[in-house]
């Protein structure tokens, strides 16, 4: 079995996206879809779905998008620690 970055997608309530990706993005988009449908044994009838959970992943994974948003958490909990006190 591959190892995908990606598990099983989560049901969750439709979301319209509307974007332009290169043809060779597309392909692999849908290779992508096939074989995590394979791994997971859950059909991916839309590779699209894909993109967010990409998204997330990739998000969550990038150090210093982390550690930026770290900072931005600790600046506004003393910006409101200082309006409180």
């Amino acid at each position: 079995m591959t190892k995908l970055k990606l598990g099983p997608l989560e049901d969750d309530k439709p979301i319209k996206l509307t974007i332009e990706l290169p043809a060779a993005v597309h392909r692999d988009l849908v290779a992508y879809a096939e074989l995590l449908s394979r791994n997971t044994g859950q059909p991916v009838s839309n590779p699209g779905k894909l993109i967010v959970p990409m998204i997330q992943r990739f998000m969550a994974t990038d150090r210093a998008f982390i550690k930026a948003r770290r900072g931005a958490a600790a600046h506004l909990i003393s910006a409101v620690a200082e309006r409180s006190g």
